[in-house]
């Protein structure tokens, strides 16, 4: 049987092109303005920022004692434990920031003298934080200095008990600061800190590591710390996803050219599990993001955290290597048990059948799912459905709790969309992209429907496609093992700092197929007609604005042909085979080693309908527009100039959507000329003839409730006939 060829049903934002100052800053870089245009698309728009982008070690870093005003009071509760031996514990995270920042201060701690213990509460039974199950436990232990890391700057019940039983608390934290800080001894949190500083992207493992190297400084320590902390930083940033800009880009640039020589005994056992024990120079991102940091935080997710801070705290290498097994084996039924929930999670929803325009928002729950994967199976059903996903499953046997994590797209906001929920949760919590949440079962309904009330304020129609996020046109010719190299000045590249994405339109597709485990993944080899005028080369050889002087004769021996055919790999797009033999890709650039022989090849991120377009059409139209870039400014652009007129019971309404700054208000009014004003991110209600003397009132009374989803209701038919 023959296949129809088709296509995924994505959108795609590409980044406004500005050739004249790509130019510039390719002069003043020695980059070519493929990668200059890059750099515009982060920010950096002048040759200097340019120049401490590509050479972080050469910015001059303030004090942490200056940026941090608790630090030298942390400083002195520690040294005066360690004068007098006094116990101290430290209380860690089962994520791989925390149990990495855990085995970092361990590890400080000891060669300084201290006597040290740890705890990390169990993410079953006892779910995120410090509790005070585990401050009782230190006092009856007869610690004197508790020392939080990733976590405590939310705790404040644990912390105020630990503070009557005599202890003394150091919080060290990098999560949102809420209303009521804990009565702590000191609070070190970059959250806490100038907004423009450079410490304020540090994640929990940063901020260990600058309490640990600023305490050896302060005891005039000639333990030479640093190299074997720094990293332990490294795979601590780079797992949790913390942004790679500021001391992280220059702390994680120095960090990736230490592991592959590592001096910590269970880094190395990881590496060789993980097979990347011949490396000799510096790792990549992508190689701690890939293939380290999951076999770390398997263990945090459904093993036992005292297995990761055994392996990266022991000095014996045989125990290294058994630790460093049994996160392997943990890690591999990590991913089955990943794939058999996301399976049973799709066939589910293909059961179901939800009408994800009406409802904007996809939740699922089902019983037996392990809750520590779910969250990984969630991200994986955003970038299939395109939609936020909340997954859940069952707590006890009875089926009488919930317990779920949250994945979002960039327009939806997980932490204001549990807010607006909080009524029917037990326990929430979260940031824009992710989250997490329990719920009595009997609340799923009521839930699950707020969740859509919120969605349909906030997401159009066009959100609810997977978002693709390209920087720069190129042709094929371009990508060549020169330019490959030259992204490397770019590197590290992670969160806040993305591998550039670039697009080629109207490529032709020679060959394809599936590989991999179920055919999953898409194998293609691509070129391009090189007389088509529908798809102009910009290679350097016939395009010299596009590259340096420098790169002249770097082209001319790189032997760059107008004439190439290039492999391509699109990861869990094997569904999509046949493409049709024209389609325009999105794709970051890979390096592919074979029997000794290395070339480019791409790795595609986004397909859609070939576009042709003329030397005059450089592709700008395929911007799209500010609503639906994904841009937290325009964040869910829902709204009307002219009122929406619909019918609720025997009454006529009208309702708008109003921007108040970056804020959405719905309003509704009644024939009589009063105004039901809601704003969900704030979960309250105005109603009245005008603002000022409007009344307050619970928009989750059902008369109100019902009311606004009639109105939301009128808004997705309204957008139906208009689209």
């Amino acid at each position: 049987m023959i296949r129809t060829p088709k296509i995924p049903n994505q959108r795609w934002h590409i980044a406004a092109p500005n050739h004249q100052k790509a130019a510039e800053l390719s002069t003043a870089t020695d980059l070519p303005p493929l990668l200059t245009q890059v750099l515009l698309n982060r920010g950096i728009d002048t040759a200097e920022a340019a120049t401490q982008f590509l050479h972080p070690e050469q910015e001059e870093l303030p004090s942490p004692l200056d940026a941090f005003p608790d630090l030298g009071h942390a400083i002195e509760i520690l040294s005066e434990a360690i004068a007098h031996q006094h116990k101290i514990a430290v209380c860690g995270d089962y994520d791989a920031d925390g149990m990495t920042s855990t085995a970092l201060l361990i590890r400080a701690m000891r060669r300084l003298g201290a006597a040290i213990d740890y705890a990390i509460p169990s993410r079953m039974s006892e779910g995120y934080g410090i509790n005070e199950r585990i401050v009782e436990d230190f006092h009856a232990a007869g610690v004197s200095v508790l020392l939080t890391v990733d976590n405590g700057i939310a705790a404040y019940n644990p912390i105020a008990r630990a503070r009557e039983l005599g202890l003394s608390v150091i919080v060290t934290d990098h999560h949102d600061v809420p209303l009521e800080i804990p009565p702590a001894n000191a609070i070190l949190n970059p959250k806490l800190i100038d907004p423009t500083s450079p410490y304020r992207g540090l994640a929990g493992v940063g901020v260990a590591y600058l309490l640990a190297l600023s305490l050896a400084e302060a005891l005039d320590s000639q333990e030479n710390l640093a190299p074997t902390l720094l990293e332990l930083f490294t795979l601590g940033t780079i797992a949790d996803l913390a942004p790679l800009t500021g001391v992280n880009r220059r702390w994680v640039q120095q960090g990736l050219t230490l592991l592959p020589q590592s001096q910590i005994e269970g880094v190395k056992a990881l590496l060789q599990v993980s097979g990347l024990s011949d490396e000799k120079e510096a790792l990549k991102p992508e190689a701690i993001g890939f293939r380290l940091g999951p076999r770390i935080n398997a263990v945090g997710r459904i093993g036992d955290p005292a297995i990761v801070i055994e392996l990266l705290t022991t000095e014996e290498p045989g125990h290294a290597l058994e630790m460093a097994m049994k996160c392997e084996a943990i890690n591999k039924q990590r991913r089955d048990l990943c794939e058999t929930i996301e399976q049973e999670a799709i066939a589910h929803i293909e059961a179901q059948q939800p009408d994800l325009i009406a409802e904007r928002v996809l939740v699922v729950v089902q019983s037996n799912w392990h809750h520590g994967v779910i969250g990984i199976v969630a991200s994986r059903l955003v970038e299939r459905y395109g939609v936020p996903v909340f997954i859940g499953t069952y707590e006890d046997d009875e089926q009488t709790i919930i317990r779920g994590s949250a994945r979002s797209i960039p327009e939806f906001h997980v932490s204001n969309a549990l807010q607006f929920c909080g009524d029917t949760l037990k326990k929430f919590g979260g940031h824009r992209a992710a989250g997490g949440f329990s719920l009595q079962a009997n609340q799923l309904a009521n839930f699950q429907l707020r969740l859509q009330v919120f969605a349909n304020m906030y997401l159009l129609p066009q959100h609810l496609k997977p978002l693709v996020t390209v920087d720069v046109q190129a042709s094929l010719p371009e990508l060549t093992m020169l330019l490959y190299e030259q992204i490397n000045q770019l590197h590290p590249c992670g969160m806040g700092n993305p591998d550039p994405v670039f697009w080629t339109p109207n490529v032709r597709i020679v060959e394809q197929g599936t590989v991999g485990r179920d055919r999953a993944h898409l194998k293609l080899m691509v070129t391009h007609d090189a007389h088509d005028s529908s798809n102009p080369t910009h290679a350097p050889s016939s395009h010299p604005s596009s590259m340096t002087p420098k790169d002249a004769k770097d082209a001319k021996d790189a032997h760059v042909s107008s004439d190439i055919t290039l492999k391509a790999i699109a990861w869990r797009l094997g569904g999509y085979c046949p493409l049709p033999n024209r389609v325009d890709l999105a794709y970051r650039l890979r390096l592919n080693e074979w029997k000794g022989k290395t070339s480019v090849e791409l790795e595609v991120i986004g397909i859609r309908a070939s576009t042709p377009i003329t030397d005059k059409q450089t592709g700008d139209q395929s911007i799209e527009s500010a609503s639906g870039n994904g841009n937290a400014n325009h964040l869910g652009a829902l709204w009307t100039t002219q009122p929406i007129t619909f019918q609720y019971g025997d009454r006529q309404y009208w309702s708008s959507m109003c921007c108040l700054g970056d804020e959405k208000e719905l309003r509704i009014r009644n024939p009589e000329g009063k105004v039901l004003a809601v704003q969900p991110s704030q979960k309250r209600g105005l109603i009245g003839a005008n603002r000022d003397s409007a009344e307050e009132v619970n928009v989750f009374e059902p008369h109100y409730f019902n009311l606004i989803c009639a109105a939301m209701t009128a808004f997705r038919s309204h957008q139906a006939t208009t689209s």
